[in-house]
């Protein structure tokens, strides 16, 4: 029987395994879902370079813990966009879907066609502006387009062949400053009637963008959610019913249930962040690759910004910023040795990293370190990794680079503690 949403078949449940026995490891990284077996000597070679770990099963558990936070009509989208924040688009939307998200959400028109092509098809919404010239190629794949003004939603009527329809959401700008129909507007409402009107066209959802969701302070967010009902009333007196309604992203999801409306669009919160009870998709592996004794004041990497204060021992590591490790932690970071916080020495290069593991005992070449994760109660978050270079946790996951192999744990795999 094809998963929810695909064309594909799920993989059998993995085999009991012997209690106190390390499980291996299976990935599902082809579009149809089949699971294999990594070998060992894939996994330790340290030349080989980083590895994330997928955990699909925390997704799907996530996914849980949202829908339990919203009334039982209200739809979960699960956003997609810049290869799933890092986590690899594909995977991660056949498992959304699966574990009950109602579709999809996507920044650009490329990102959709790439999960059709790997079979998905369950509802996907492209969350940016839609030129005209792109109106068949979004019908042909089933795209949902957002319409951000009666011109653009024209020309994309104007576009599309004589047989083909084409889904549209209406996005109102209420606040972000960004992209939609401006809310403040003498009447926006007839704007959207028109586009309702056009020829080829399905309005089928509106929506807007909160600015603020997340701060303490919840005026701003309420200020956007009135102007979004006061639209929606003007809608009503026309007599125009939209189905689909949505206001609420991770952070609103989380904290302003008054905002959940028809759909919720999670992002973030998908991939375990923003609660408590929420856990995080994606552990970051490298392996130790070289070992070095050295005297004090040895000057370690570019620009010889560290110097070593006593004699200790350096690990170089198999990860950079060409990896999507931010730089910017050179000299403050920190990754996980042998469940010990051992400190970035220097700068973050290209390829490799080095860490001071002088007060780790017992550390070869070939060891496992974690650069985003959790471990011996240790906690190396996307979210404390963006406290540290002054950025977000959004930027820590969707800048994971491409040569970083991600591996898929099966939802329901036993693991290892």
């Amino acid at each position: 029987m094809p998963w929810p949403g695909t064309t594909s078949t799920p993989p059998s449940p993995p085999e009991a395994r012997t209690p106190g026995t390390k499980p291996s490891l299976t990935i599902l990284l082809s579009p149809n879902g089949s699971p294999f077996h990594v070998p060992d000597e894939v996994l330790m070679n340290p030349v080989q370079g980083p590895w994330a770990e997928v955990d699909l099963g925390a997704l799907a558990d996530n996914i849980a813990v949202l829908r339990r936070r919203l009334p039982t009509e209200t739809r979960l989208l699960a956003v997609v966009k810049c290869n799933a924040y890092g986590h690899g688009a594909a995977a991660v939307a056949q498992e959304a879907l699966r574990a009950g998200a109602w579709g999809l959400g996507v920044a650009r028109i490329d990102e959709g066609v790439q999960l059709r092509e790997a079979g998905i098809t369950g509802p996907i919404l492209v969350f940016g502006a839609a030129p005209g010239w792109a109106a068949q190629e979004l019908a042909h794949y089933r795209l949902t387009a957002t319409v951000t003004s009666r011109e653009d939603a024209r020309d994309l009527s104007d576009h599309l062949g004589d047989d083909q329809t084409l889904a549209i959401h209406a996005k109102v700008d209420t606040g972000m400053g960004r992209l939609g129909l401006y809310a403040q507007d003498a009447d926006p409402s007839a704007a959207i009637a028109a586009i309702a009107g056009l020829p080829g066209l399905r309005l089928e959802g509106l929506y807007t963008h909160l600015a603020c969701a997340e701060a303490k302070d919840p005026r701003a967010t309420r200020i956007q959610i009135a102007r979004f009902r006061t639209v929606l009333t003007a809608l009503d007196a026309r007599g125009l019913h939209i189905p689909l309604r949505h206001v609420a992203n991770s952070a609103a999801t989380l904290a302003h249930p008054e905002a959940h409306f028809d759909l919720v669009r999670c992002g973030l919160a998908l991939y375990g962040y923003g609660a408590a009870d929420l856990k995080p998709v994606m552990t970051l592996k490298a392996r130790i690759v070289q070992l070095r004794r050295v005297p004090a004041g040895t000057t370690i990497g570019y620009g010889m910004t560290h110097r070593t204060r006593t004699p200790t021992t350096i690990a170089t590591v198999c990860l950079g910023y060409g990896d999507g490790y931010s730089r910017r932690l050179s000299g403050c970071g920190r990754m996980l040795v042998r469940g010990r916080p051992a400190p970035i020495a220097g700068r973050v290069c290209m390829d490799l990293t080095m860490l001071d593991v002088g007060g780790i005992p017992g550390v070869a070449v070939g060891d496992e370190v974690i650069a985003l994760g959790r471990q011996a109660g240790h906690d190396l978050g996307a979210d404390l990794l963006a406290g540290t270079t002054g950025g977000i946790a959004h930027e820590i996951l969707a800048t994971l680079g491409q040569r970083v192999r991600r591996i898929y744990l099966a939802a329901g795999l036993a693991r290892a503690a």
